[in-house]
Order: structure tokens, then C-alpha cells, then sequence
């Protein structure tokens, strides 16, 4: 070959040659630059822990007031650090001398996704932590039985490790304000300051019913709407999928409801499935009787969107996904199927669980059409009713496991929205047989396995 004795042509090999090999070390030492600040930071934190504010969250209540602790301590001039529960080790605990845990309880007493690993690890083993002075604000609903169960449980553990309490546990009824305003005087009596900033939830802004459609008439199950709702100014405010709203009914004004948000911005309005539900004496739940019964299309309705951030694409949008739900889960999984379809992500698995497919299923011609045009790679309908056994969306994905590790050995994160009972405990014993549980708390931990429950 003449040319490979060429001076110019070989520098120009030479220069391509070192171009491709900075383009190809450039993310390894951005990489490494980022676990070495890590570390330092990490190192400096165990020299002069300060206060630890640590958080347990699931629809990121619990999150968002860990957030607000941690810039009253900051204002009052406390060096302070902000950690998610599942982020703490044992030699954190021993290490730190104070710690603030504001945690949720999930369901009937267990502690949120992202704190299993951290109580599966820590809280089922002594532990001396002498040192350690802490307080706990649990967050919960006296609707279950087991009201406050994971931070009670907390509570308690600490206190057999020895460790001692600031104050006494404050337990919070639905987001009460009355209990946040007790956990902010505690605080602001331990950090020296009144000037903290301000704790108030966002007001309600008044919405107008734009659209109402039985999705389910002459079904087994109870009637499901969908909803569409648009701003009574005109102005829409942004949102993610994965979000959703609270809705003050007229009847219970100091109980606000939540639904996930079924559609993106750019469908120009909140798109939401309220599903009536009828009480024992044939009274109607105070919002969905509102919402689908005594609410007329044009009427006002006060809502407000909240940022769900347990439940939001985030790191995940690049990844592929497997979407599981049933019912009026389908809500939270069509937000995040809108989303990916504007987004060009095709990579996505649904399976869906309802009673029959004559009179439940729901989006029908919508999915179909996302998976006609290659955005939804692989879609998975189970319909309970349709068959002598009855058969559920759990079912489905424990008959599919080989692909469910390959989905996850290729990167995916799996998103959970529905019923707590039976569909949500079923699915993840599902995956903690197709993947090992270490690894599904893996998941959770790393922000790869999510739910919206309830």
C-alpha cells in the first residue's frame, strides 16, 4: 500500500485514531471524576456528619418534607445532608449523632420500595448506636389498620439500639397540618430559628369538567370514568407522567383524593379514571360520587397536580419498559405510555389485568394503534373472568419470566400501578421468583422498580 508512507496521511490516521480514543475515554473519566467527588464528599460528611435529614417515601410526601427540614436547617446555619433511607448504612448510623427520619408507611404496615432493603438489612439485626440522637415524623392513613406502622416500627428499633429520642414520635393523619405544624415548632426549637421557610402545600385552582365517558357499561366491576379536565383561566401548568392530582370534593373539603394523571401535557388537558366507589350502605365515596356523579360537563372542580417523583420516568426514560397494572391502574401506565410515544421510545412491554374483555377493555383501539406503529412492543391483556380459572395479570408475568430477565439483563425498569391487594403482592412475587429477591430490592433501591398502589 503507496500511501502508508504518506507523512500526512499517517498523521491523519494518528489523529483520528486519538480522537476516537478520547471520545471513548471521555465517559470513563467523567465517570470517574463524579466517584471520586463521591468519595470525598462521603469522606468530609463522616469527618463532620452534622445532621442527617434521612427520608422514606413513596408518593414522595415523605420527601418533600425532608426536602423543607433540610433548608430550615441550612437557614439556621446547620451543616446538614439529605439521604434516602435505603442510602444509609450501619456505620452511617453509628457514625452520625443526628439523625431526622420523616418515613411513610406503604399499605398495611410495610415500610415504602426503596426502604425494604434498608429494613431487611439493618432493622432485623442489633445494632449499637449509643451516640445516636434522632426524631421521627411517620407519615401514614388511619384508614388501614396498621396506621403508621413502618415509622412506629422504626421508633422502636432505634430505641432498642439505644439511641435517644429528640422528642417524641409525631405521627401525621393524611398529610394533617396540624401534625407537620408540631414537626416544624420541634424543629425550629432544635435548630434555634423561626424564620424557616414556608411549608405550605400549593392552593387548589379551579378546574372545569370538560368530559365524562363510562368506559365500562354493563361490567362485573364497579363503573370506571374517564375523566377530562382543563384550567378554568385557560393557563395549563406543566406536568410528567408518573404525577398526579388531589381533588377537593364539596362533601369532605379537608380531605383531598388523589388520581394519577392519564395523559401528558401536550394532550391539553388532565386526563384522569375515577372509579365509583359505594359504600356498605349504598352511599357513595365523597370524591368519586362527586366526580362521576353529581358533577356536571362545564362545572368547576378544585385540583391541584402534585409531583410524584417515586413514580416518574426520570433516569428511566432512556431504559426499556415493562408497564404492569390492573384496573383503573392503567391511568399511571398510559401517562407513561404517551409519553414514550412522543418520545420516540418504543422499547415497552404492558401487561394488563381486568374482569372481561367484552366490557373492560379499556383504550382498546389506542393501544392497538400504539403497537400497530411499532410503539409498543409487546402488549399483554389478561382477563380474569374470560375462562373457567380465573386467571390474573400476575399469572401472566410468572409465565413469561425468562423474558422478564431478559427485558431487565437489557436494562428495563418495571412500573406497578394498581390495587395493593392481590394484583400488586402477586406481581411482586411474580418477579421475586423470576429475578431472586436480592435483585428486585436491587431494583427498588436503584430506582428501577416502582409502584403506585392502593
Amino acid at each position: 500500500m503507496i500511501w502508508t508512507n504518506d507523512p500526512t496521511r499517517l498523521m491523519l490516521a494518528a489523529s483520528l485514531a486519538m480522537s476516537y480514543a478520547l471520545v471513548c475515554l471521555a465517559p470513563y473519566l467523567r465517570t470517574r471524576r463524579k466517584r471520586l467527588a463521591a468519595r470525598r464528599a462521603k469522606a468530609e460528611a463522616a469527618a463532620n456528619p452534622g445532621w442527617i435529614v434521612a427520608y422514606a417515601s413513596q408518593t414522595g410526601n415523605a420527601e418533600e418534607l425532608a426536602g423543607q427540614t433540610l433548608a430550615t436547617l441550612r437557614l439556621a446555619g446547620i451543616p446538614a445532608q439529605l439521604s434516602e433511607l435505603s442510602e444509609l448504612r450501619a456505620a452511617d448510623l453509628q457514625g452520625a449523632e443526628r439523625i431526622l427520619f420523616l418515613v411513610s408507611t406503604y399499605g398495611e404496615g410495610d415500610a415504602p420500595d426503596a426502604a425494604a432493603a434498608f429494613a431487611g438489612r439493618l432493622m432485623t439485626n442489633a445494632l449499637a448506636l449509643p451516640r445516636l440522637h434522632y426524631a421521627v415524623l411517620a407519615l401514614g392513613d388511619s384508614a388501614y389498620a396498621q396506621f403508621c406502622g413502618f415509622g412506629r416500627a422504626l421508633d422502636q428499633w432505634l430505641r432498642a439500639q439505644g439511641a435517644h429520642s429528640l422528642f417524641p414520635r409525631i405521627e401525621v393523619n393524611r398529610s394533617s397540618a396540624e401534625a407537620i405544624g408540631a414537626w416544624r415548632q420541634q424543629l425550629s426549637h432544635l435548630a434555634g430559628t423561626s424564620d424557616a421557610p414556608d411549608w405550605s402545600a400549593p392552593a387548589f385552582e379551579s378546574w372545569r369538567l370538560a368530559e365524562r365517558v363510562l368506559l365500562n357499561p354493563d361490567s362485573a366491576g364497579a363503573p370506571l370514568y374517564h375523566l377530562e379536565l382543563e384550567p378554568a383561566d385557560g393557563a395549563l401548568p406543566a406536568w410528567e407522567s408518573g404525577d398526579l392530582v388531589q381533588v377537593c370534593a364539596p362533601t369532605d373539603p379537608e380531605r383531598a383524593r388523589e388520581y394519577s394523571i392519564a395523559s401528558i401535557p401536550a394532550d391539553g388537558r388532565v386526563h384522569l379514571l375515577v372509579r365509583l366507589h359505594t359504600h356498605e350502605d349504598g352511599s357513595h365515596g365523597a370524591a368519586s360520587g362527586w366526580l362521576t356523579r353529581q358533577a356536571e360537563p362545564g362545572q368547576i372542580i378544585q385540583l391541584r397536580l402534585r409531583q410524584h417523583r417515586r413514580f416518574r420516568l426520570e433516569g428511566n426514560a432512556q431504559r426499556p419498559l415493562i408497564l404492569i397494572g390492573n384496573g383503573s391502574g392503567i391511568a399511571g401506565l398510559r401517562g407513561h405510555l404517551k409519553a414514550r410515544a412522543a418520545s420516540g421510545r418504543a422499547r415497552n412491554w404492558l401487561l394488563f389485568g381486568e374482569r372481561n374483555a367484552a366490557h373492560d377493555a379499556h383504550y382498546r383501539e389506542e393501544l392497538a394503534t400504539w403497537q400497530l406503529h411499532g410503539k409498543l412492543e409487546k402488549l399483554d391483556l389478561v382477563y380474569s373472568r374470560d375462562q373457567p380459572r380465573r386467571r390474573y395479570v400476575q399469572h401472566c408475568l410468572a409465565e413469561q419470566a425468562d423474558e422478564v430477565r431478559a427485558w431487565v439483563a437489557a436494562g428495563a425498569a418495571i412500573y406497578v400501578c394498581g390495587s395493593l391487594d392481590g394484583m400488586a403482592a402477586g406481581v411482586d412475587a411474580a418477579l421475586a421468583a423470576a429475578l431472586g429477591r436480592e435483585a428486585l430490592d436491587h431494583l427498588a433501591a436503584a430506582g428501577r422498580y416502582r409502584r403506585d398502589v392502593y
